[in-house]
């Protein structure tokens, strides 16, 4: 009898090893090694016997007439915005998010949208059991809705009950760490069930032009949960988001091959499910104390969305040897950059001082664009002044200590003045900017610039 074949995967980014160790050298992740058995699964590599003869297939022209529309449009527009005006038809995309945040309820919720537009929906759960999931439709106003429930967990038992009916629109697995197939001898849950039973959906998404969306379990670093192949291997990938203190949630595009990426969609958590939001800047800005020293208002770019929120900062004088720096919702690095191009460009001593920064209402932002408002919010915390309540802040600060333009500038200054905004504080050379007689901007070329505008506005406060 011939002997099983098993070999160490680790669990975390699915490198293989020919013998067990508690470490990972691809990772750095400890006991995440498991041994599993690929005789005859994905990556159990070449099997022994005459391999099969290639079937050839047909080749066809890249000219064409698409039979049916692209797009499945839920009619949730936050949901359509995150996806690019709509879910692709064939198309396989990957939501992850932390356990409890959302994902089933945003789902069931754009599996009823599509079933009142004519859609055929089928929704496939590996975690809950089909009353369970009734009982969730009826809080969220959907149990009226011809959505079709499965609770299986075998790909081939899936694959088959989806044959035997008219194809659907879109198939809802939740989740894939749930899937196991038949082809690998491991666990629920492992690197090679996990892409076995991926690329098993894919391929009969692909086949049948149905659309596929996968939910994925994260882990504690915030990252979807199995090799990161399985992000390679779809279409898209969605990131739902939201802090435990905060009741609105934001889902986030990191891959899309049918749309742009860094989109997002903003919803707000009720008692009877998810509500879109359609103007996020207001929910941001909804509690701002305008007459506080240490807040700034950023005008952002969220994709091609342009997003307002309230960068807060704390500058106190510090009892410790190494002053503590504390940043919630921006890059750490960057306020380490920022701090040493005030100190040593513009004479801001904040060596002795402890620095606490933090984007209000649990926002996270990553573009470099916020720079100019977290060196205003910092200067207005250490002088005590607060910055005006009508103005807004963007650009890039250079290590040089110039100021450099950013990409839309058009966008924020039409949003903020929007919202009520009267001026705004930016680059000196946006090629973009508008004339507006409601909005007043300021141009800075340098930050010791800007440190005089906040110091101007202390002056004209003490007289």
């Amino acid at each position: 009898m011939a002997k099983t074949k098993t070999t160490f995967i680790c669990q975390n980014c699915g490198s293989v090893y020919s013998r067990w160790q508690g470490k990972c050298d691809a990772c750095g992740e400890w006991n995440t090694i498991v041994e599993e058995n690929t005789s005859g699964g994905i990556g159990g590599g070449p099997q022994r016997g005459a391999a099969r003869k290639g079937r050839p297939a047909a080749l066809l022209p890249l000219s064409g007439e698409i039979e049916e529309a692209p797009r499945i449009v839920s009619g949730i527009g936050e949901l359509d915005r995150a996806t690019g005006g709509g879910i692709v038809r064939g198309s396989a995309l990957l939501v992850g998010g932390d356990p409890g945040i959302g994902k089933s309820t945003l789902l069931m919720q754009a599996a009823a949208a599509l079933a009142r537009r004519g859609h055929r929906v089928v929704y496939v759960s590996g975690e809950e059991a089909v009353a369970q999931i009734r009982l969730r439709a009826q809080r969220l106003l959907a149990a009226d809705t011809d959505v079709q429930l499965l609770a299986e967990t075998n790909v081939e038992d899936i694959l088959a009950t989806l044959a035997e009916e008219r194809r659907p629109d879109l198939v809802i697995v939740d989740s894939i760490q749930t899937l196991w197939s038949d082809l690998a001898d491991s666990s629920p849950g492992t690197v090679t069930q996990v892409r076995a039973g991926a690329q098993a959906m894919i391929r009969y998404a692909k086949a049948s032009g149905a659309a596929v969306i996968l939910v994925g379990h994260v882990t504690k670093e915030g990252q979807i949960a199995g090799p990161r192949v399985v992000e390679h291997m779809v279409d898209g990938v969605l990131y739902f988001e939201g802090e435990g203190g905060h009741h609105f949630r934001i889902l986030r595009t990191v891959k899309n091959r049918f749309g742009p990426t860094d989109e997002i969609g903003v919803f707000e958590m009720s008692d009877i499910g998810l509500r879109e939001v359609s103007n996020p800047s207001e929910l941001f800005l909804g509690e701002r104390n305008a007459s506080a020293p240490g807040a700034a208002v950023f005008a952002g770019m969220e994709g091609t969305r342009p997003v307002l929120v309230e960068i807060q900062a704390l500058v106190a004088p510090s009892a410790l040897g190494t002053p503590r720096r504390a940043v919630v919702g921006w890059d750490q690095p960057r306020l380490a950059m920022v701090l040493a191009v005030l100190e040593a460009h513009c004479g801001v001593r904040l060596g002795q001082h402890d620095v606490y920064l933090n984007v209000a209402g649990g926002f996270r932002i990553g573009e470099p664009a916020a720079d100019l408002a977290v060196a205003a919010a910092l200067v207005s915390s250490l002088s005590g002044s607060a910055l005006p309540g009508d103005s807004v802040y963007f650009g890039e600060i250079s290590l040089s200590g110039a100021v450099r333009p950013v990409a839309h500038a058009a966008q924020r200054l039409k949003e903020a003045e929007k919202l009520g905004f009267h001026q705004a504080v930016l680059p000196g050379i946006s090629p973009d900017v508008p004339r507006s007689r409601e909005m007043r901007t300021r141009e800075v070329e340098a930050l010791p610039d800007l440190v005089a505008i906040v110091a101007g506005g202390r002056a004209s406060h003490d007289e």
